[in-house]
């Protein structure tokens, strides 16, 4: 049971993370949705919607901007992947 809630805890930090990058990726045309945040790994699965997906710097957005950012925001983060 405190696993669980330690796993939500963790994705409401990673979820709240997300909903202060959103306005960010909106600008540009594009989103970000949570789809995972794995305590046991650290890593999280997010999906990239609009302008973001098929993106030539979608990569490099999803790396050097929201995975350096969850990073130094949320404990236990490790990766941020992208999934279809």
């Amino acid at each position: 049971m405190a696993e669980s809630k330690t796993s939500e805890s963790m994705k409401e930090k990673v979820s709240a993370v997300i909903e202060h990058l959103r306005p960010l990726l909106q600008a540009d045309g594009g989103d970000i949705e949570l789809v995972d945040a794995a305590e046991a790994t650290g890593v999280v699965s997010v999906r990239l919607q609009g302008a973001c997906r098929g993106c030539p710097g979608a990569k490099a957005t999803l790396k050097m901007g929201v995975e350096r950012h969850m990073k130094e925001k949320v404990p236990g983060v490790t990766e941020v992947v992208a999934v279809d």
